[in-house]
């Protein structure tokens, strides 16, 4: 029996994020975002394919830190 990937439980007052990048990307990836003061999270689902959850109150900060990432690492967004 294989491993299911299971989405991260998010509650109340968060959102989330979808991001596709290269595999060897997503450490440099979920480094910077969660040594960025508590910003986020980050969940790997497979691969390159990873969720991003963060406060409501901070989705605007969210947003610019992932639209820099992706332009430097050549990732696309997805919608959630």
């Amino acid at each position: 029996m294989g491993r299911v990937a299971v989405s991260p439980c998010l509650g109340e007052g968060l959102v989330s994020r979808r991001v596709v990048m290269r595999a060897r990307d997503v450490v440099f990836f979920k480094g910077v975002v969660e040594a960025s003061e508590g910003l986020a999270a980050v969940f790997a689902e497979h691969g390159g394919d990873v969720i991003v959850a963060a406060p409501a109150a901070r989705v605007a900060e969210l947003d610019a830190v992932l639209d820099a990432l992706c332009r430097e690492l050549d990732a696309m967004r997805l919608a959630p």
